[in-house]
């Protein structure tokens, strides 16, 4: 009980001491990095964004990629933010917050969505939204190596709780992060320093917290919802010694954004009134044995190096076809997520979805086969890729074809490249082209034009059917660059 008792006051004293003192000087916490000169910001708001391109980290509470889909606390919020917006959603991933911002004021970004604290300096240069929660920066320390056997008070004498303790310390943080100057304003207060290591700026947050973990180093800083999340995974971790007063995390967006960010903000601010915005954060926050199943999967972007367990496979069968190998894992996901026994109401079957003739046609006698189910998808996608070559010369377009076909068979596509040369647009380019008539298929004046064979088609489904493949393409390629090649199975 002494340890508990002396912890509380320990910590009261301490934010007593960090009221005193934020009143008495005029630091201030921010990035620590110098901007030489103005930045230039792009003059880009709300009217005139066709997709919303959101900066994000590959960590476990920003995006990642588990058993092939994608998931993450802010990837789920901007996914309902670009719906309400009305536009499609492209993410970007660069773990350097100088980066992002730079990238955001440059216009290659709309909006930062990290665990990003409000400061005064980064507000000097972006502007943030309204907070999506508070936290507040918690020292990372490791427990003794027998703590299990340790009493609770045994193990509080071995721990830092008065944050004088830290002087002549080493703390390792993040370049440019909010902690460096947190760490700065601490050693002013206290009259003697903290000896701040800077790691560089693309490292990430829970790659130190795992350094203590391991022993590698002493001590990092972080924001205690992801402290205490990676706390679940590293049970050997201590977690319990404030740094800072609670601080707003908010997203960031371009000053000049004015429309932008009031919209962002009643958007966020109408969230905030319904159920699902805190059970998202929950999901990624407080469900500590879904989030240690994800942390721990190697089908997981966060520590492994495959998405599915097929991926030798997959890799085999994109080199015959000639493609990205991330590419035909995107349509091998949206067929059966990776579900060897995946098998739909018309009888479509395997990791591919090949129908029964089909699959007999390419050399699959069993569909379900991992094996022989990817090589006959990949003869198919073959054969329809040389059926479409001397209709449609540019390889990236004739991609949106075999897609195209492979889903919803090449007859309903031909239709509406026959609709395309009726109506003067251009048969050999599917967005905008071919596929606006695809669309217009399901109108009885499109599918019973005199030049249309096939008929009726939903072409809702086929449209929607390539944008999915191509935009979850460009995840997987992003996340999935910098993985080891797996050797063949």
């Amino acid at each position: 009980m002494s340890g508990i008792l002396n912890l509380k006051i320990t910590s009261i004293i301490f934010c007593l001491g960090l009221l005193l003192t934020a009143c008495a000087n005029n630091h201030t916490e921010g990035d620590t990095s110098a901007n030489e000169g103005p930045e230039q910001v792009v003059d880009f708001d709300l009217d005139k964004i066709k997709e919303l391109i959101a900066i994000v980290d590959n960590s476990t509470t920003s995006y990642f990629i588990y058993k092939g889909q994608p998931m993450g606390y802010e990837y789920e919020l901007l996914s309902l933010l670009a719906e309400d917006l009305g536009v499609e959603l492209e993410l970007m991933i660069t773990t350097d917050i100088d980066d992002a911002m730079s990238k955001l004021n440059s216009g290659e970004g709309d909006i930062v969505a990290y665990n990003l604290t409000v400061t005064k300096k980064r507000a000097e240069r972006i502007a943030f939204t309204n907070r999506l929660t508070l936290s507040r920066q918690v020292l990372v320390q490791k427990k003794p190596d027998n703590w299990r056997q340790m009493k609770l008070h045994e193990i509080e004498k071995q721990m830092i709780r008065d944050q004088v303790d830290l002087i002549g310390q080493e703390v390792h943080v993040r370049k440019s992060s909010s902690f460096v100057s947190r760490l700065q304003n601490l050693s002013e207060e206290m009259g003697g320093d903290v000896i701040i290591v800077e790691e560089p700026g693309n490292i990430e947050v829970e790659t130190l917290i795992q350094r203590v973990a391991n022993g590698d180093i002493m001590f990092t800083v972080a924001d205690e919802n992801v402290a205490r999340l990676n706390a679940t995974y590293h049970k050997n971790l201590d977690i319990e010694t404030p740094i800072s007063f609670s601080q707003r995390i908010a997203w960031g967006i371009r000053q000049s954004a004015v429309n932008l960010l009031q919209t962002t903000n009643s958007w966020l601010n109408q969230m905030k009134k319904n159920v699902p915005f805190y059970t998202i954060y929950d999901r990624y926050f407080k469900s500590s044995k879904a989030s240690l199943r994800r942390v721990h999967s190697e089908y997981s972007t966060l520590v492994g190096n495959q998405l599915s367990p097929y991926d030798s496979l997959i890799r085999k069968g994109a080199l015959e076809l000639g493609w990205d190998w991330e590419l035909l894992a995107s349509l091998i996901f949206q067929e059966s997520k990776f579900n060897l026994k995946a098998d739909s109401w018309v009888g479509a079957k395997g990791l591919m979805q090949l129908m029964p003739a089909t699959a007999k046609q390419f050399g699959a006698t069993d569909p379900e086969n991992p094996q022989q189910g990817i090589s006959a998808g990949v003869k198919y996608l073959k054969w329809l890729d040389e059926f479409w070559q001397p209709k449609v010369p540019n390889n990236e377009e004739r991609i949106k074809f075999v897609l195209g076909s492979y889903n919803v068979g090449q007859g309903h596509v031909l239709d509406a490249r026959k609709l395309c040369t009726k109506y003067d647009k251009d048969p050999t380019i599917w967005d905008d082209h071919v596929a606006f008539y695809l669309l217009k298929k399901s109108e009885p004046e499109f599918y019973n034009d005199p030049v249309v064979s096939a008929g009726y088609c939903r072409g809702q489904e086929p449209v929607h059917y390539v944008d999915e493949i191509l935009y979850r393409f460009d995840q997987y390629k992003q996340l999935m660059s910098n993985q080891p090649v797996l050797s063949e199975l």
